[in-house]
């Protein structure tokens, strides 16, 4: 279970006060592994405190270093005790014009060569009638991956969130059934990549609008193996709910 906290909360006083409830609630929970992908102003003290749950990043730059005022290497934000890394996820697609499926490849390439598990975001922005959404996710997916080989494979999780699902204005969450339907696709895809027997292997997550109400359905019947969340990983009851129906 993912908490993607985004651009949130507004204090670093804040950050350590959800994660200390988060990982309050984690002292009950046996079987879910938590990973807290936190702003990049918040890691470091985040880092200190963490005792149950993984740091993720939100992203992380294509280059180890060099002249790219304002980003952020996978060396970096590893040498902060970060684990995993958000590559492509919507807002930044959507929000940052040169992330394309090319930058997001190079950005995959250089988090794994740093040791970084991966937390792949795709998901299309509408679902057509025509199916034309599975072409869109393909894509995504062939294109992110190109020259990943099965060796890396143990450090890829998928997390599909449809766009249509995700932030305030979102139409609704997906339905769990819907879900499932993707999940198949989705597998079919990373066969196609590293072969059946490694694409098994590789979680996928569902993200968007996920909630203390729906979070158990998905999980039960979307066929994923975990969940991306947002807005309700900001609230440490909510969260911890989460938490708790994913321990089953």
């Amino acid at each position: 279970i993912i908490a993607n906290w985004k651009m949130n909360p507004d204090t670093s006083d804040k950050a350590v006060t959800l994660v200390q409830t988060i990982e309050q609630a984690i002292t009950g929970i046996s079987d879910v592994e938590v990973v807290i992908a936190s702003p990049f102003p918040f890691l470091s003290s985040i880092a200190t405190i963490l005792t149950h749950a993984k740091l993720g990043s939100q992203n992380a730059f294509w280059e180890d270093k060099g002249a790219y005022t304002g980003e952020i290497s996978a060396d970096m934000i590893k040498n902060l005790g970060v684990k995993y890394v958000l590559i492509g996820h919507s807002e930044r697609r959507q929000d940052h014009p040169e992330e394309t499926n090319e930058i997001i490849n190079k950005k995959i390439i250089k988090a794994l060569k740093n040791g970084l598990k991966i937390i792949f975001c795709i998901g299309e922005r509408e679902r057509d009638t025509k199916g034309c959404y599975f072409h869109f996710i393909k894509k995504e997916i062939l294109e992110g991956l190109e020259g990943i080989d099965g060796k890396e494979a143990d450090n890829i999780i998928i997390a599909y969130e449809p766009i249509w699902a995700i932030g305030a204005k979102a139409q609704r969450a997906d339905r769990p059934d819907d879900t499932l339907k993707i999940v198949d696709f989705i597998r079919e895809v990373l066969s196609s990549i590293f072969g059946k027997n490694l694409s098994r292997k590789i979680p996928v997550l569902y993200g968007g609008s996920v909630d203390a109400d729906n979070a158990q359905d998905f999980l039960k019947n979307g066929g994923v193996q975990g969940l991306l969340v947002g807005r309700s990983s900001l609230d440490g009851k909510i969260f911890s709910k989460i938490l708790k129906d994913a321990d089953v």
